[in-house]
């Protein structure tokens, strides 16, 4: 069977767990200006299938890229690294 390549993995915060089988991701980054080289704080929200409904609002993941899973829809909660506490 043939391998498949490697897929892109991001690490976020889960910030809505509302949907059934799906969470929304939000994953910070830091970018270098260009000219002033300064660091500049960039986030991106990134819809997640989660099956097991087992993460909640805090978690932080780890997410991987997969194939469209809806119209928004492209990664998955591949694991959860901490839990958020309450």
């Amino acid at each position: 069977m043939r391998e498949r390549g490697l897929r892109k993995t991001q690490t976020g915060i889960v910030v809505s767990d509302k949907m059934d089988k799906t969470v929304v991701v939000q994953v910070d980054r830091l970018v270098k200006h260009p000219v002033y080289k300064k660091y500049l704080r960039r986030r991106a929200k990134y819809k997640a299938h989660d099956e097991t409904n087992s993460c909640q609002r805090g978690d932080r993941v780890v997410i991987r890229e997969s194939r469209p899973l809806s119209k928004t829809k492209r990664w998955q909660v591949s694991q959860i690294i901490e839990k958020a506490v309450t």
